[in-house]
């Protein structure tokens, strides 16, 4: 039998000055009690009790080793109330993995808001734009864009990320704009390069029919700050994430272009490390992420910090 077991009936046996008392404490029989402290005598080699008709009593050496006993009793089941206390509340560190841009834009004011709601998190935000692996890299919750594949992670979906194409309204007084997907083409293209296929565009006609056409251009930046920046400065079209942007569209510093043409989707997730006894931190902020990404959510996301505003 576990020896942290066998601590806990003799700390009870002697607290309660009886073998069946104890027995029903455990949920276990009499016998099963009594041959447990007999084990433990026969392993120390020392009598731990002295036994008679009115019930136990200590011996020297049973006196000692009540007392260590009850003192390793105490601590493990302290150890044992620290982590359920942290698996079921919003406590210690929160190792959040993001996108640059995605995590700078849109994760950090998330990120902030959570804290000032949990008092009793800290959080470690790093930002990736390759693959992590969260096991490795000990991250305890990932925002991921895209399909997930198959594998033994967690996961919640969150929403989707809609794109846009965008252009200056002095690019398009400049080169006209495209009135159909082939149309871009023979128009400057600049090319978000973080993006699988990045000089190639997927774009689907009024009707829903898939169109790709290939594009080229003065710029190529794996930064959508620059392409933005571009974009804005009227060096031609650019093909990115709608919350990037979304600010950049009301002030009218750029334009949408082919506003009737269907273009990419990206789904969200949040991606932990295992589906099974996710630790309270890691679901509640998972809990306060849903509900944050439905129809038009970049409208209604927190403040942008001011850095980032600046760059736009």
């Amino acid at each position: 039998m576990d020896r942290l077991l066998a601590m806990e009936m003799f700390v009870r046996v002697v607290e309660t000055g009886s073998f069946s008392k104890a027995a029903r404490e455990f949920n276990t029989t009499q016998p099963t009690v009594t041959k447990q402290v007999a084990a433990t005598e026969a392993r120390l080699g020392a009598r731990l009790l002295n036994r008679n008709t009115r019930g136990v009593s200590l011996t020297e050496a049973g006196a000692l080793y009540y007392e260590k006993c009850k003192s390793i009793v105490r601590e493990a089941e302290e150890a044992e109330s620290i982590v359920k206390l942290r698996q079921s509340q919003a406590q210690g560190l929160l190792r959040i993995g993001t996108s640059t841009a995605f995590g700078r834009r849109v994760v950090v004011p998330l990120a902030l808001e959570f804290m000032a709601r949990h008092p009793q998190v800290q959080v470690d935000l790093s930002f990736e734009d390759r693959y992590v692996d969260l096991v490795a890299q000990g991250i305890d919750v990932a925002i991921r864009m895209g399909k997930l594949a198959d594998s033994s992670l967690g996961a919640r979906f969150l929403g989707m990320n809609p794109w846009v194409m965008v252009a200056a309204p002095a690019y398009l007084r400049a080169h006209g704009a495209p009135k159909k997907a082939q149309d871009l083409s023979a128009h400057v293209a600049l090319i978000y390069s973080s993006v699988v296929g990045d000089d190639v565009w997927h774009l689907h006609t009024p009707k829903g029919e898939p169109v790709t056409v290939p594009v080229s251009g003065r710029l190529r930046s794996n930064n959508v700050s620059a392409v933005l920046a571009a974009a804005r400065a009227g060096l031609g079209i650019a093909l990115m994430p709608r919350y990037v942007a979304s600010d950049s569209l009301a002030s009218g510093q750029v334009s949408e272009v082919l506003a009737d043409h269907g273009l990419a989707e990206q789904e969200i997730h949040a991606v932990f490390p295992s589906p099974k006894l996710v630790p309270g931190k890691v679901s509640s902020f998972v809990a306060f992420l849903q509900g944050r990404f439905g129809e038009q959510w970049w409208l209604n996301a927190p403040a942008t910090p001011p850095e980032d505003r600046a760059a736009r």
